[in-house]
Formats: C-alpha cells, sequence, structure tokens
C-alpha cells in the first residue's frame, strides 16, 4: 500500500500515472538492500530547497557506493515536468530514488554504473499548524558510520527507525525521541529535534549519527537571519524535560509542534509558531 494517493512515476525516461512496478526481484537493491532516496515537497506552487534534496540524494548514492546516473540539475527539470501534470493547490511528496542492478564478486558489492533511477510522486496532505505529537524514549538508539551508513538516506536504515516508531506507538505517544550510541539525543525517529529554553534556540549538534536535514537547516538560516540565537550542541534528555518548547523538523511537515515527551508536557510556543510562520515566509518569497 502506498503511502499518498495519485501517484505518478518517472522510469525509463518517462512518466506514468500509476505506482510503475520498477525494481526487480534479482535487482541488488531488492535481496541486499542498496537504495537510496531523498523527499521533497511541492505545495502552493512552489517546491522549497528542490535542488538540495536532488543533490543529496546523489551523494547518498555515492556514500552507498552506487553510481549516480541524473545530475541534480537534470532531476529538477524532470520533478517540475511531473509536478506540472498536478493542480497547483496539491500537495505532493517527491520521491528520487536510486539502487544498484548488478552486483560483482560474490554479488554482495554492487558494480559500479549498474544503477536504476525513479521518481516518485504521491499527493500527502501537509499537517495542520496546530497538529502536534508526543514523544518517549525507546530502546533502539541510532547507529554510527562503523556500523552502517548513516551519511546516506538509505532505505536500509528505516528498519531501526521504523522499531523506534513502533515502540513508542505502543507505549501510546506518537514518536520517539532517540539517542546515540553515547546516550545523547540525536533527533526523533523521523525527524530531526529542535528545543527552546530562555528564548534560546538548541538543537543537537550533528556528530555522524544522523543527518543534519536540509529543512533543518532551512531553519536554522532562517532564525538565524532574524536575530534568533540558535546553538548546536550536545543535548541529553534532561535538557528537553527541561525546555519551554520542542518541535520536530522534517521535509515531511517541515515544523511539528510537541505537545509531551514522557511525564514532560509543552504548550506551542511563540518560536515553534514563528519558525512555521519563517519558513512558509520564505518558501513563498522570491528567494526560494
Amino acid at each position: 500500500m502506498a503511502s499518498g494517493t495519485n501517484i505518478k512515476t518517472y522510469f525509463n525516461g518517462e512518466w506514468k500515472d500509476e505506482n510503475t512496478a520498477t525494481i526487480r526481484a534479482a535487482d541488488h537493491g531488492a535481496w541486499l538492500g542498496t537504495s537510496v532516496f531523498d523527499g521533497a515537497r511541492y505545495f502552493d506552487g512552489v517546491a522549497p530547497d528542490l535542488w538540495e534534496h536532488c543533490n543529496r540524494v546523489n551523494n547518498s548514492a555515492k556514500a552507498m557506493m552506487i553510481t549516480p546516473t541524473v545530475s541534480a540539475e537534470e532531476m529538477v527539470d524532470i520533478v517540475w515536468e511531473g509536478l506540472r501534470k498536478y493542480k497547483n493547490s496539491s500537495t505532493i511528496y517527491i520521491r528520487p530514488m536510486y539502487w544498484a542492478v548488478d552486483g560483482g564478486e560474490l554479488a554482495i558489492v554492487p558494480l559500479e554504473n549498474s544503477t536504476a533511477f525513479s521518481i516518485c510522486l504521491e499527493e500527502i496532505p501537509m499537517a495542520p499548524s496546530d497538529s502536534t505529537t508526543s514523544l518517549t524514549k525507546t530502546s533502539f538508539r541510532r547507529p554510527v558510520l562503523a556500523d552502517n551508513v548513516v551519511n546516506a538516506k538509505a532505505g536500509c536504515l528505516y528498519p531501526n527507525n521504523a522499531r523506534m516508531l513502533a515502540e513508542a506507538r505502543s507505549k501510546g505517544f506518537g514518536n520517539a525521541l532517540v539517542s546515540d550510541s553515547a546516550g545523547n539525543v540525536a533527533e526523533t525517529a523521523t525527524a530531526n529535534i529542535f528545543m527552546v529554553k530562555n528564548g534560546e534556540i538548541f538543537t543537537p549538534i550533528p556528530n555522524g549519527t544522523f543527518l543534519a536535514g536540509i529543512t533543518r537547516a532551512r531553519h536554522i538560516k532562517n532564525f538565524r537571519d532574524n536575530g534568533y540565537k540558535v546553538i548546536e550542541k550536545v543535548l541529553s534528555f534532561e535538557d528537553f524535560h527541561n525546555a519551554d518548547e520542542v518541535f520536530a523538523s522534517g521535509n515531511m511537515m517541515k515544523v511539528t509542534p510537541v505537545s509531551a515527551f514522557d511525564e514532560t508536557n509543552y504548550q506551542i510556543g511563540p518560536i515553534t509558531k514563528k519558525a512555521r510562520e519563517m519558513y512558509w515566509d520564505w518558501a513563498l518569497s522570491d528567494k526560494n
């Protein structure tokens, strides 16, 4: 079952108005997990940071030892060709993907220049501004580069995220606040995380265990450009219990206010609201 509706797929040089079958049973990516993707968004007639997302999927491919075959510029053009098939009022999730086709000796290492490429577009609504989530601790952690390809947006990382999310929801929470191997806060199971204390904005410093997201970077720039102090540092779970506001940052919903972390409750505060306001102002401006 797909996540969205009204799906369109780009594969082998053409767009089709369907959830097209692309990967084959013997493709390296199907049975050995060598797949990468990225996610961008289209709403109100704009696709913020689209080039950055297309560029990152190429960098993810290289990290996975897959040869990227489409430049970020070409990818942007292909995506817009597909987006023009939708109404301006549509809200679309944009997902470019690569996977390895053939393997070399013992089949484990993907062969260079043996890559498949696809783009999937799906209609998925944006969450309302007052939609919140709640967080809890999880027994699962973010891996390190020595253990997994945490420098790529790779499909093989997501079963671990799914375990985090399933555990959180089994406890009655919407998402998990996840630690790195040292026990410090890294991110949620699905997005980067920010907290506010005494008017200052904090977010975990990138340490190689999680992707410092494109939307995360956009929020940091927006805040700093508007005179707010943003501090990237090592943060503990106790820091989050003592926070005044907490919000998650990801491509799918851009800003998600957090209402609770275990027994600690939060309101949707002014800085969380400002993050959303500034993002939409930037996205709909001529600067985008």
